[in-house]
């Protein structure tokens, strides 16, 4: 059974452009592959400075990971934990620091992007490529899947653990990425990709009410309701494409309403309202519910951080080894005389 690797930045409630990115693929593949999911509460540090927002934040992905479809459970090979509740991530990824040349930071599309959007700039933000490596190699995964936007730091964990092998022998698997054939960055309400920092997301599992009124903001242009439109270049359609799959039917219903003209953007925005409302309509009532279990969400993420730190210690022994700083895999090491 191959086993895969995914986390999700403790900021709050996830929203579409998570669930369509990675999560569903993850939910997908359950049945048939191990899965290591995490939150990534050291990740968070980098912007938020409220402890209690952070504590809060970070459940609340646990809650909503569930909702949404993981089944933490032995039958389902899932297993869900808290970044900080593995401290052998942070080990390891020191360890890769020492190997990544400063260009590799430099290059980091998500650090220049959140800087461009006028996030405070820190090392943590600059050198997260770094510990979002440490997490993916900690458990040795064959898969990772990941949204589009997300590629490069799979390139980036690949160049980190083949610099390190080579220099150190054969410590680290490689791992491969899994993209949904028809993956694209969501956008946001305003256009641009949707991201929780940017306050440009919507959040699935808000009141019916504040939901329809959140997809009703999504920025359009000033095309007249009787002209034809394009609809891939409207983000309306471009959020509903991405949420139904773009081969889906109801997907190509849409793009023709749009080409054939006589539909305004109000009704565009109606049909996504309605498919949000139809896709999350269990993981809202399942949400509901797990708000009100609290004792199991703390046996899962024990369970899972139990089962995450034995096979992330294995991964740090060898890592030790290889570079010296503990005895040999096989042997036992002795002081030179």
């Amino acid at each position: 059974m191959k086993r895969v690797l995914s986390g999700i930045q403790a900021s709050g409630q996830l929203h579409i452009g998570n669930y369509a990115g990675a999560i569903k693929q993850f939910i997908e593949m359950q049945d048939t592959h191990q899965m290591y999911v995490f939150v990534a509460s050291y990740h968070a540090l980098t912007t938020t400075r409220d402890p209690e927002e952070l504590r809060a934040n970070t459940r609340q992905v646990v809650i909503d990971y569930i909702a949404f479809g993981l089944n933490p459970d032995a039958k389902h090979h899932t297993f869900i934990y808290l970044q900080h509740d593995v401290p052998q991530v942070t080990e390891l990824a020191w360890l890769l620091a020492c190997v990544c040349p400063n260009s590799m930071m430099d290059k980091a599309v998500s650090y220049k992007d959140k800087i461009a959007k006028g996030l405070t700039a820190n090392i943590g933000l600059y050198t997260y490529p770094i510990l979002q490596a440490a997490d993916i190699l900690s458990v040795d995964p064959d898969l990772v899947p990941v949204g589009r936007d997300q590629l490069q730091h799979i390139e980036i964990t690949r160049d980190l653990a083949s610099r390190f092998n080579n220099l150190f022998g054969d410590t680290f698997k490689l791992p491969d990425h899994r993209l949904r054939e028809d993956a694209e960055i969501v956008p946001g309400i305003d256009g641009q990709k949707m991201s929780k920092s940017y306050g440009n997301a919507i959040d699935p599992f808000l009141p019916e009410k504040q939901l329809r009124k959140t997809v009703m903001k999504i920025v359009t242009d000033s095309t007249p309701v009787d002209a034809p439109k394009d609809p891939d270049a409207c983000t309306v359609f471009q959020i509903y494409r991405a949420m139904a799959g773009a081969d889906d039917e109801r997907t190509h219903a849409l793009a023709d309403r749009y080409r054939a003209g006589g539909m305004g953007y109000g009704d565009a925005k109606q049909a996504l309202f309605e498919l949000i409302m139809d896709e999350f309509k269990d993981a809202r009532a399942r949400r509901t519910e797990l708000m009100k279990e609290p004792r199991y969400i703390d046996e899962v993420l024990k369970d899972g951080a139990v089962a995450a730190r034995e096979k992330a210690a294995t991964v740090l022994r060898r890592a030790r080894a290889a570079t010296g700083l503990d005895a040999p895999a096989t042997g036992v090491w002795a002081p030179p005389s």
